[in-house]
């Protein structure tokens, strides 16, 4: 075809119905033509996903309009076309990759049976031949025993796992256009290089378009050949990628350009005093078989690891997705089944029950990878933030507990005049700030940090940073923190551990891990991590 694949021209999207709608998007123009990556980059809540998803008309809730505009597809405007006419180019002709794996794979069905549905629907494909090119597409996308995966639950795979799902799921038809919203932002950096290379090589091979929407700029130097920076719903500076990083002219392009996690972890102190200690730690998850279900081996997601965590001190964890790291931070808070020997402030607390280990979770708290899943949908900012409180500090009256809510939103960067939204109205950056709030307002002495700023933009990233090091240095808090962004983990970590298949394969000070590791997988972590644009700093042999 002449002329652009996707041709936007002045779009705008409102949001309510009544007399004074908010305009997420204002007068967006930009076009793709075949084969081209165009990068849609800007901070959390610029308007880059809501305008993504104008593009098939997947804005349903809450109520929004286009008041003007045009989406021309191939020629055709999607934004007049009914339902039936949008079916056919959905999930066909244009995919798209969601920010959020979870909430898009249905918790009831087996990956085998999603990814067919979708060979199904669209290409016609049987049942057998929809479970082989379902194992070929899982292969693609880096998962390892593919065959054996399409019998798992969502919920049985890992973070980065389940986002290599939904890729294999929408480029299942090989569709002329992708639309990447944010696709890897739940994976490792080894994975993250292995998925960049695969979309490019598969962009390459079937002339295929791609809108990339992401906040990490290191990736869009790799990947885009056009950038479009959004800044309040507009499109702020345009331009080939080349020209935008050497010479970006836009103050707001600049901003983000300079925005990365900066400065040092608070000072380490050897002979802190040891706040959380596990020796001997396993988490073995039983694979079972067979009509009557029999164990026939085990799934060995955490063996035998030992760790100190000291007061006042972070302790970075690091390694591939299914590498065991979010299974220890959970093991270690007495969230999920282990064995071994877990002391926290000094007391044995691997055998206590679920009763006596209430009074405990106050100073032990968790920020989970995915705030979608983790945030009640049913209840408010302010409601989840204060349940905490209402369970633990039960002498507070609603006066006290709502200050220390709204102080709570203001250290996270958020307004607290929108404490009475729900999760769904936020984006996804804006979602893990109230995570991170529900769990600094109890004033923990532990704080799990699973992948805490993998959902937010650069400048967003290095504000969470800067809290979460004065948060740790004013009040003496002790963070595990898990993380690919080894950026993120230099700027925050006094001692690293290096995790490959539920064990410790190096473990030390973060400066000699970044920059004299000494395993190979270390290496490796590394050298994909500056492949991607994430690296720290070049290792050193």
């Amino acid at each position: 075809m002449t002329g652009p694949l996707l041709d936007i021209r002045d779009l705008e999207v409102a949001f309510g119905t009544g007399p004074d709608p908010v305009r997420a998007v204002r007068g967006v123009s930009f076009s793709i033509a075949p084969g081209e990556t165009v990068a849609l980059v800007g901070e959390s809540g610029s308007g880059k996903s809501v305008t993504a998803l104008s593009v098939l008309k997947l804005l349903t809730y809450p109520p929004a309009s286009h008041p003007r505009g045009e989406i021309l597809f191939e020629g055709r405007d999607l934004l007049k076309a009914d339902e039936r006419a949008l079916r056919q180019v959905r999930g066909n002709a244009v995919s798209m990759i969601f920010q959020e794996p979870m909430t898009s794979l249905n918790p009831l069905h087996r990956i085998g049976r999603q990814i067919v549905e979708v060979l199904s629907v669209h290409r016609g494909l049987g049942q057998q031949a929809g479970r082989s090119k379902a194992i070929e597409l899982l292969g693609e996308v880096g998962i390892d025993n593919p065959e054996s995966r399409l019998e798992s639950f969502p919920h049985q795979l890992s973070g980065g796992q389940r986002q290599r799902v939904m890729i294999a799921m929408a480029l299942a038809n090989e569709p002329k256009l992708l639309i990447a919203d944010e696709p890897t932002t739940a994976l490792d950096v080894t994975v993250q290089a292995q998925i960049l290379r695969l979309l490019k090589s598969l962009q390459a091979r079937h002339g295929m378009a791609m809108l990339f929407i992401t906040h990490d700029l290191g990736i869009v130097r790799h990947m885009a050949d056009r950038v479009c920076v959004m800044n309040a719903g507009e499109i702020v500076e345009t331009g080939p990628t080349e020209r935008v990083f050497a010479a970006p002219e836009h103050a707001y392009t600049r901003h983000l350009l300079s925005a990365e996690p900066k400065g040092q972890p608070p000072g380490t102190d050897a002979a802190a005093r040891p706040l959380l200690v596990a020796e001997h730690l396993k988490v073995w998850f039983p694979i079972k078989a067979g009509l009557l279900k029999r164990t026939v081996g085990h799934v060995k997601a955490v063996d035998d690891v030992d760790i100190v965590l000291r007061e006042g001190q972070t302790l970075g964890v690091v390694g591939e997705s299914g590498s065991g790291k979010t299974t220890l931070g959970r093991a270690l808070l007495r969230l999920v089944s282990s064995e071994g020997t877990i002391r926290f402030d000094g007391a044995d607390i691997q055998n206590r029950s679920w009763k006596a280990m209430r009074p405990l979770r106050k100073d032990m708290q968790i920020v989970f990878q995915d705030p979608y899943g983790s945030l009640s949908p049913r209840m408010s900012v302010a409601e989840i933030i204060a349940e905490g409180l209402s369970v633990h500090r039960p002498g507070l009256g609603a006066e006290e507990i709502e200050a220390r809510v709204i102080a709570a939103l203001e250290e996270v960067g958020l307004d607290p005049a929108t404490r009475g939204r729900y999760p769904h109205e936020f984006s996804g950056g804006q979602r893990q700030r109230v995570a991170i709030a529900r769990a600094m307002v109890l004033e923990p002495r532990l704080v799990v940090l699973d992948e805490p700023t993998s959902a937010l933009d650069m400048s967003v990233q290095a504000q969470v940073v800067d809290l979460l090091r004065a948060l740790q240095e004013s009040k003496g808090l002790s963070y595990l923190f898990i993380s690919h962004d080894l950026k993120v983990v230099r700027a925050l970590a006094n001692d690293v551990l290096v995790m490959k298949s539920g064990r410790i394969v190096e473990q030390g000070p973060a400066e000699a891990i970044f920059n004299r590791p000494q395993e190979p997988y270390t290496k490796a972590l590394l050298a994909a991590a500056l492949d991607t644009g994430k690296g720290p700093m070049r290792p050193q042999n």
